[in-house]
Order: C-alpha cells, then sequence, then structure tokens
C-alpha cells in the first residue's frame, strides 16, 4: 500500500511542479505571449484571455495538487479521496481543453494518462480503508 501513496504523491508533484509555474505566467500576461500562444487558442472557447484558465491550472491543478502530494507522502487520512478527486478534475481539464483547442502539445496526453493513473491510485487506496469504499 505504501508505493500507491509514493506514486500517486510523485505524480501529484509532478503534476504542481508544472502547473503552478505556468498558472503564474498566464496571470502574468493574460495574452498567453509568455507561454508562446495567442488568445486566438480560445476562439471555441468560452474564454477571450488566458485569465480563468490560468486561474484554474494554477489553484487547482497546482496548488491542489500539491496539497495531494503533501496528504499522499504524509500517507493522510484524506490522501485517497484527494487523489481521486484531483485525478477527475485534472482528466476533465485534458478533455475539455482537447475539445476547446484541439489536440496542440504532447503534454495533453500525458497530463491524460497521469490524470487518470491519480483516480485510478486515489480510488484504489480508499478502497484499502475500512469504511470507506468496500
Amino acid at each position: 500500500m505504501k508505493k500507491y501513496y509514493f506514486v500517486l504523491g510523485t505524480l501529484q508533484a509532478f503534476t504542481a511542479l508544472g502547473a503552478i509555474p505556468a498558472g503564474l505566467a498566464y496571470l502574468i500576461d493574460t495574452s498567453g505571449a509568455k507561454m508562446g500562444v495567442t488568445p486566438d487558442l480560445l476562439a471555441n472557447s468560452p474564454f477571450h484571455s488566458f485569465l480563468i484558465p490560468g486561474l484554474f491550472l494554477l489553484v487547482v491543478n497546482g496548488f491542489g495538487n500539491a496539497a495531494g502530494a503533501y496528504l499522499s507522502f504524509a500517507r493522510k487520512k484524506r490522501a485517497g479521496e484527494a487523489g481521486l478527486i484531483l485525478g477527475v478534475i485534472l482528466t476533465l481539464w485534458v478533455i475539455i481543453q482537447v475539445i476547446w483547442i484541439s489536440l496542440s502539445s504532447f503534454m495533453q496526453p500525458l497530463f491524460l494518462i497521469i490524470g487518470i493513473a491519480e483516480a485510478y491510485l486515489g480510488w484504489r487506496i480508499m478502497k484499502n480503508k475500512p469504511g470507506i469504499i468496500n
């Protein structure tokens, strides 16, 4: 069971380490120029700038996964729930992103796989806790 916590925490830390600087970059420059994109990328989305996507990236995928990594590495009671929820959110984030802006980076399938793995590991951790999912 320890390996599930470690792998989950590692995936969450990896996600946070990518999402926090990217989210900050989109908030600093909501045009996306610092990230090498333009607002034209958002043409099929409900957004006109990268403000809301950047905020979500920073807070949910960044800080959320950083907190999840802490819970996982410390093997806290809610690590499984956090992993499941954050994994589902990351998976949906990527799917919605691909629908709105198309497949435009190798990172989209990579983080889709990471999101699915996070959700699975979170579920496995929860399944092994008495009284949660049995």
